[in-house]
C-alpha cells in the first residue's frame, strides 16, 4: 500500500505561479527502490461525478526520470522528485489550469492524457485556481 498526500494548491492571479507538492509514504514503498511511477493529473471543474475517468494525465516522472508533459503544459510545468516527494512547479498559470490536481502512482507505468489505465493509488487532491 502506499500513501499520497498532495500540498501546496491555491488560487492566483493569470500568470502566476503555483508548487504542488505529493509526499509518498506506506508500508509497501521504499526510496530507494524508484519501483513506481508517478503523475500528477488534473480534473475541471463540474466533473467530479465522473471520477477518474475525467482525470488527465498532465506530467508524469517515468522511473528513470524521464520526465514526459500533456502538449497543454509543455514548457510552463515541471514535475521533478526530491526524496519521498514528486513536485510539480506550474508557472505562466492560465484560467483553464483551474481544477483539482491529483498525485497518482503505479508500478506499470502512466500514459498522458485520459482513459485506462488508470493508476492504482491516488492522493486527495488538491484545488488550483486561476483568476483572470
Amino acid at each position: 500500500q502506499v500513501h499520497l498526500v498532495e500540498s501546496g494548491g491555491g488560487s492566483v492571479e493569470s500568470g502566476g505561479s503555483l508548487t504542488l507538492s505529493c509526499t509518498i509514504s506506506g508500508p509497501t514503498y521504499t526510496r530507494a527502490s524508484r519501483e513506481f511511477y508517478m503523475g500528477w493529473f488534473r480534473q475541471p471543474p463540474g466533473t467530479e461525478r465522473e471520477g477518474v475517468a475525467q482525470r488527465e494525465a498532465i506530467a508524469v516522472l517515468e522511473r528513470d526520470a524521464t520526465t514526459i508533459y500533456d502538449d497543454s503544459v509543455k514548457g510552463r510545468f515541471f514535475i521533478s522528485r526530491d526524496e519521498d516527494m514528486v513536485i510539480l512547479k506550474m508557472n505562466s498559470l492560465k484560467p483553464e489550469d483551474t481544477a483539482m490536481y491529483y498525485c497518482a502512482a503505479d508500478r506499470r507505468g502512466i500514459p498522458t492524457g485520459r482513459g485506462p489505465p488508470f493508476p492504482a493509488h491516488w492522493g486527495q487532491g488538491t484545488q488550483v485556481t486561476v483568476s483572470v
